[in-house]
């Protein structure tokens, strides 16, 4: 009993450094949560004692749980996320902090980086994933892949390569970023199409997920002529600031219900991304409580 015990304060021990590896490989809280949940089950089936160290283990088997349901979802003909769906945000407050949420959101994570990690191969992904964001030796990764430590460097190579540049900095001064993304909710709710457009870059890119195909907006013009779509919103909602994967964001509510969830990526005092997340269903099973308590 006390071995059990003491195996399961070990595990809670690493759950949040595997939720966020799990986070990062699948874009989807519910399915990081799954992983864990069973790498738990084979923990508990498991006789550890010639695992010399338990945190390496279990980070190697959520990986190739991981690699396992990605292949599947290759298998099963689902379409990637930039042409599906956006992966679950992570919301939390601009003022308190979840030791647990801030593991999940290191190496500021965000919704346009999962996206681009979607479209990476399964392998890629995971030797990106666990070499460049935690650090894993590539000759610790080749097994779960069956590849070699070289081939291993190749992918995570490959993908390092898709991934720089795709995904820009946001400004580090989050009380700047708040700043812009108040500006933006003024000119959303008068309608102001001209100060809508001053705030966004030129490239900018709205993603919005309603539960059915993704719709993607190009340039500031094209996302700024949405500024009858956002008086509407704006208006009708009851607004929280929020963080959305670490960048600043709005939790949105009607009759005190979710609406939408809007993450924004701002760089240089211009916005670059919005992610509009408003699958109702898909709400309901995000927690919100560090914004709406």
């Amino acid at each position: 009993m006390q071995n059990a015990q003491l195996l399961a304060e070990q595990f809670e021990d690493n759950r949040a450094r595997l939720r966020a590896v799990a986070y990062r490989m699948l874009g989807s809280l519910t399915e990081a949560d799954d992983a864990v949940q069973e790498a738990w089950l084979r923990l508990a089936r498991t006789d550890t004692a010639e695992v010399d160290n338990l945190g390496g283990w279990l980070t190697t088997v959520v990986g190739r749980v991981c690699l396992d349901m990605l292949r599947s979802r290759k298998s099963r003909g689902e379409e990637p996320l930039d042409n599906d769906h956006l992966p679950d945000p992570v919301i939390t407050s601009e003022t308190a902090a979840d030791p647990e949420q801030e593991v999940v959101l290191a190496d500021s994570i965000g919704m346009a980086l999962l996206v681009v990690l979607e479209s990476l191969r399964p392998a890629e992904r995971l030797a990106f994933v666990l070499h460049d964001m935690f650090a894993m030796p590539y000759d610790q990764i080749a097994p779960i892949v069956d590849r070699t430590p070289q081939t291993v460097k190749k992918l995570a190579s490959q993908a390092r390569r898709r991934v720089q540049g795709a995904t820009p900095g946001p400004d580090p001064d989050v009380a700047r970023r708040r700043r812009v993304v108040d500006a933006f909710l003024t000119a959303a709710r008068g309608g102001d199409f001209d100060e809508l457009l001053r705030l966004l870059d030129p490239e900018v890119v709205l993603r919005a997920d309603a539960g059915e195909a993704m719709r993607v907006i190009r340039g500031a013009a094209a996302v700024a002529g949405q500024a009858e779509t956002f008086r509407r919103m704006a208006t009708l909602c009851t607004v929280y600031p929020a963080l959305v994967d670490g960048r600043c964001g709005l939790v949105n509510t009607v009759d005190g219900d979710p609406f939408s969830v809007i993450g924004f990526t701002v760089v240089d005092d211009r916005i670059t991304a919005i992610d509009i997340l408003s699958d109702q269903q898909r709400l309901a099973g995000l927690d919100l409580s560090p914004v709406l308590g």
